[in-house]
C-alpha cells in the first residue's frame, strides 16, 4: 500500500483524444498502471497512476493539456469476493470516507491493486493495517449448499 500520485487530464469528448495521449506518454516510455474514465458531453477526465510522474509531467506540459494532481492511496488487494468490502469496513470502522476508488485489471486468484482517494491517506493507512476487523463476515468462506437426499417411500 503505497501513496502515489495521480493525475487527472482534462480532454475533449472527440476522436483521437485518447490516442494523442497514450501515444506520447508510450514515446516517454511512461507506463499507464491504473486509470479510469468520466465522461461529459464537453468533456472527459481521465485519471491515470503512471510509473513515471516527473516524465508524465514533462509529457503533459508538451501537449499543453489541462491536467491536475491529486495524492491517492493504492491497495494491493487479493482478487477474490469480499476483498474490496472488507477494505471498505476497514475505513468506515474509521469514519474514514471514500471519496472515489477503482482498480486495476487483475488476473483471477492474483492481487489487483485499488486506487482510493481519501481526505487522509495517513488516517487510511493506519485503519487498513489494522489487525482488527470491523466485521467477522468477511472471514467466512463461502460454501456451496449441500443436497440432501431424499429418503424412499416403500
Amino acid at each position: 500500500m503505497d501513496p502515489c500520485v495521480q493525475f487527472s487530464v482534462f480532454l475533449a469528448n472527440k476522436p483521437g483524444a485518447f490516442t494523442r495521449v497514450f501515444r506520447e506518454l508510450a514515446k516517454a516510455k511512461v507506463n499507464v498502471t491504473a486509470l479510469t474514465m468520466m465522461d461529459s458531453v464537453e468533456h472527459g477526465v481521465l485519471r491515470m497512476i503512471v510509473s513515471d510522474p516527473k516524465l508524465a509531467r514533462t509529457v503533459f506540459s508538451q501537449l499543453n493539456i489541462p491536467v491536475t494532481e491529486t495524492e491517492v492511496l493504492a491497495v494491493t488487494l487479493p482478487n477474490k469476493p469480499g476483498a474490496a468490502a472488507d477494505l471498505c469496513d476497514r475505513l468506515s470502522a474509521k469514519r474514514i470516507n471514500i471519496a472515489y476508488m477503482y482498480c486495476t485489471g487483475g488476473v483471477r486468484g492474483r492481487n489487483t491493486v485499488v486506487v482510493v482517494r481519501v481526505p487522509n491517506i495517513q488516517k487510511a493507512i493506519k485503519a487498513i493495517n489494522s489487525t482488527r476487523t470491523p466485521r467477522r463476515d468477511m472471514k467466512i468462506k463461502l460454501r456451496r449448499p449441500t443436497t440432501r437426499k431424499k429418503k424412499r417411500i416403500k
